[in-house]
């Protein structure tokens, strides 16, 4: 199981969304045209694609069991959360 620190301290939650979106920021180009969710581990900067946030999980955990990554709908990249894999 993820360890639940970050979503309790508020000051590490928010700087893992602040790397999250710097990341975001630096793949958006690559993922043009694409559709569903990205998943982003912000230390690695590896990001997995998926339809949808299920997929895009599952891409994720295969790397990053019970990790935390930043998950963005790239239809809408204001949609976005950090959440542990599962």
């Amino acid at each position: 199981m993820a360890d639940t620190a970050l979503y309790k301290d508020k000051k590490a939650r928010q700087a893992f969304i602040a790397k999250g979106e710097e990341v975001f920021d630096g793949i958006k180009d690559k993922l043009q045209g694409q559709e569903g969710v990205v998943a982003i581990e912000p230390k690695s900067g590896e990001y997995f694609v998926g339809k949808t946030l299920g997929a895009a999980n599952d891409a994720a955990f295969a790397k990053y069991p019970d990790n935390w990554m930043y998950f963005v709908r790239l239809d809408d990249p204001n949609a976005a959360i950090p959440l542990a894999t599962w």
